[in-house]
C-alpha cells in the first residue's frame, strides 16, 4: 500500500515536471552497424513491392530513420503499406523475433556468418512457408538472409514498430517501476501522458519491472526520459553532500 501511494504521488509530479521544463533530456539510440546499404535498400524496396503484387502508390515514411536498421525498416514499411499489410507484417516480425529469442539454435543460425547464403535463404523460405508469412515479409527476410543481415532482425523489427505506430498515430510510453502498477495508477498515468502528448495521438503504455530503480518511476516516450526514481534522487543527494561547503556564505 505504501509503494502504491508513492507511485500515485509521483504521477502529478510528472505533470508538473513536464509543464515547467518541456525540454528535458532525450535519448537517441544509435544503430549497431554502419549505414552503407543505400543501394541494396533501394533495390530491395522495389523487389518487395513487385513481389507482393501491390499497386504502386505514393507512400512516405512517417518518421525519418537513419542507419542500416532504419533504412531496412523504412523499406519494409513502404512495401507493407503499399500492399495494405502493415499490421500483418508487424505481427509476423514479432513472431519471428520471439522465435529467435526462444530458440538458442535459431538464434545462433541468424548470427553465424559462416553459414552459406543459399543455406540461409532456403531456411528462411521454409520457415516462412510453414508459418504462412505474407510475401512482403518473406521477400524482406530473404533479402536479409542474402545480405547476412538476419542478425540485426531484432533492431530492424523495433524500428519498423516505430514506423507502424507513427502510421497509426500511436505513441509508445514505457514506464519502469519496482512493482507492476495497479490498474488505477496505470490508468491515471496513461491519462496524464495523453494530456501531455495531446489530441491526435494515442498512448500505448508498456510496463517494465526494474527493482534497480529502488522506487518511484521512470517514464520514456517520444525519445524523452523522465526519471523520478529513488535511485536517481539518491545519486543527486550524494553529489550534493560531496560538494565542498562555502564557509564564506555562512
Amino acid at each position: 500500500m505504501a509503494i502504491s501511494s508513492r507511485l500515485r504521488s509521483t504521477i502529478p509530479h510528472l505533470r508538473a515536471l513536464v509543464s515547467s521544463s518541456p525540454s528535458l533530456s532525450s535519448s537517441l539510440r544509435s544503430d549497431s552497424y554502419p549505414a552503407r546499404l543505400g543501394c541494396d535498400i533501394a533495390k530491395s524496396e522495389r523487389h518487395f513491392a513487385t513481389a507482393s503484387g501491390a499497386k504502386e502508390a505514393k507512400v512516405k515514411v512517417p518518421v525519418a530513420l537513419f542507419g542500416g536498421s532504419g533504412n531496412y525498416a523504412s523499406a519494409l514499411y513502404l512495401a507493407a503499406v503499399k500492399a495494405n499489410a502493415l499490421d500483418k507484417v508487424e505481427s509476423e516480425l514479432y513472431t519471428l523475433v520471439e522465435a529467435i529469442k526462444n530458440s538458442p539454435t535459431f538464434s545462433q543460425f541468424t548470427k553465424d556468418l559462416s553459414v552459406p547464403s543459399d543455406v540461409r535463404v532456403k531456411a528462411i523460405n521454409d520457415i516462412c512457408a510453414q508459418a504462412k508469412f505474407s510475401d512482403v515479409a518473406k521477400n524482406f527476410l530473404v533479402v536479409l538472409a542474402e545480405n547476412a543481415r538476419l542478425r540485426h532482425i531484432d533492431t530492424i523489427a523495433k524500428r519498423f514498430t516505430e514506423l507502424a505506430m507513427a502510421h497509426k498515430g500511436e505513441v509508445q510510453a514505457i514506464v519502469s517501476t519496482v512493482i507492476p502498477l495497479p490498474a488505477e495508477e496505470e490508468k491515471e498515468l496513461k491519462e496524464t501522458l495523453q494530456e501531455i502528448i495531446g489530441q491526435g495521438k494515442k498512448v500505448k503504455l508498456e510496463q517494465k519491472v526494474d527493482p534497480s530503480i529502488l522506487g518511484g518511476l521512470v517514464v520514456e516516450f517520444e525519445r524523452k526520459v523522465f526519471d523520478m526514481s529513488i535511485r536517481t534522487r539518491a545519486k543527486q543527494m550524494e553529489r550534493f553532500l560531496r560538494e565542498p561547503v562555502n564557509l564564506e556564505i555562512l
